[in-house]
């Protein structure tokens, strides 16, 4: 049987949650007072068997399609029918007969059924959604409510167990300005992200520390890729104090390396991340160690030696490089960088390659002592996309740190 035939032989699943929301529930179609104690009481019971059943048959429905295309119609049409059930069953709500003990006990158990299965449906099927599109005011109003009522729930409870509290606070003021936002608009990828957040939170005292050098809150902020500018600045500069702990230039090359190693073995969530405008936190994080390390091995190698240790050839070399301006991005992000500031007219010559001619002479970089002014023209006919990304991030590194002079 094919996915048409399997879709359309199957009845609509939501038929008795609808009917319940649309009409039962509804007053300005039905007389609600009419609704007998024991009638809310058998709606709010059917509820809790109605969510189980739901997931099980849109999970059957999912695995009996093998069209990608039919999935994807078929999770976005429960997942938009559901959103437009909430908005009416909210609308219901803000009657006043619903102000009775056994109708509002009724009318709170469908909003929780209806959450619980978009929830349901985010979490399981995300890659079937439309993550970009805008959120509805309803179901947007009504998650941030969600997430309030849980935040303050869980502030009370983990602050006493969990050190880190300038981090706990840094965590908890996104989630709150995001609850507390009016008029910004809001994608389903930013309340997924956000109740992941806050689900990860909630589960904090029961992990178990994976990494010496990082706290638990610290494993799960790049867990899920938190690329919240303020926590790579506390990262870097907590990671910078204790390298410069060290006295000695080969100690700190050991313990940032180590503290490298640790960071690598902490995968990210890369589909997911705080702000899908920024660089994910793996390439920001990564490019500052290597960076880092770098420098740091450059300096040493670059260390003065007493004239007794050196030969004459050794004296005129390092003559020679000491001259040089050590950069460390490769030869490659360096073509970008004058290549935009030639285009920009920035610098002003008579062509690129004069540039390169006139410069390049006085570079060297982590990688290679001596560049090639003819090798970084050729760079600049064929750009790798990684490149441009490692010279956008420094970039704004320079931009930010302008912004604090």
């Amino acid at each position: 049987m094919n996915d048409e035939k399997h879709a359309a032989n199957n009845q609509y699943p939501l038929e008795w949650l609808d009917s319940i929301i649309t009409v039962t529930l509804n007053p300005s179609k039905t007389n609600v007072e009419a609704v007998t104690n024991e009638q809310a009481v058998w709606i709010a019971t059917m509820l809790e068997q109605e969510i189980t059943q739901l997931k099980s048959l849109l999970k059957n429905r999912v695995f009996g399609l093998t069209n990608k295309n039919n999935i994807k119609l078929l999770i976005r049409h429960y997942h938009s029918t559901l959103i437009v059930l909430l908005d009416q069953a909210i609308e219901n709500g803000k009657h006043s007969v619903f102000n009775r003990t056994d109708l509002k006990v009724a009318y709170l158990q469908v909003v929780s059924c209806l959450e619980e299965l978009l929830s349901f449906i985010e979490v399981r099927f995300s890659i079937y959604l439309s993550m970009d599109e805008r959120v509805p005011a309803t179901y947007l109003s009504l998650s941030r409510e969600e997430l309030r009522i849980k935040l303050k729930e869980l502030k009370r409870n983990l602050i006493p167990s969990v050190g880190e509290k300038y981090l706990l606070d840094m965590v908890t003021g996104c989630l709150y300005q995001f609850a507390s936002r009016t008029n910004d608009p809001v994608t389903f990828r930013d309340i997924l992200y956000y109740k992941e957040l806050l689900t990860e939170l909630e589960r904090l005292e029961e992990s178990d520390c994976i990494s010496i050098q990082y706290t638990l809150i610290e494993e799960m902020l790049i867990s899920i890729n938190f690329n919240n500018r303020a926590f790579i600045n506390y990262f870097t500069q907590k990671t910078a104090d204790r390298i410069n702990m060290q006295k000695n230039l080969k100690d700190k090359i050991d313990l940032l390396s180590m503290y490298q190693k640790e960071f690598k073995q902490l995968t990210p969530e890369l589909d997911m991340c705080f702000n899908h405008r920024q660089p994910d936190l793996q390439t920001v994080l990564s490019n500052w160690f290597r960076q880092e390390l770098f420098y740091l091995e450059k300096k040493m190698h670059l260390d003065i030696m007493p004239m007794s240790g050196r030969s004459d050839n050794d004296q005129q070399k390092n003559r020679k490089t000491i001259y040089k301006i050590l950069c460390t991005l490769s030869e490659d992000q360096l073509s970008i960088i004058f290549k935009a500031a030639d285009d920009q007219k920035i610098i002003v010559s008579r062509s690129l390659s004069a540039i390169f001619n006139m410069v390049v002479p006085y570079l060297s970089t982590t990688y290679k002592e001596n560049l090639s002014a003819d090798s970084m023209r050729s760079h600049t006919y064929s750009i790798e996309e990684r490149d441009k990304k490692i010279v956008i991030e420094t970039l704004e590194q320079m931009i930010e740190k302008i912004r604090r002079y």
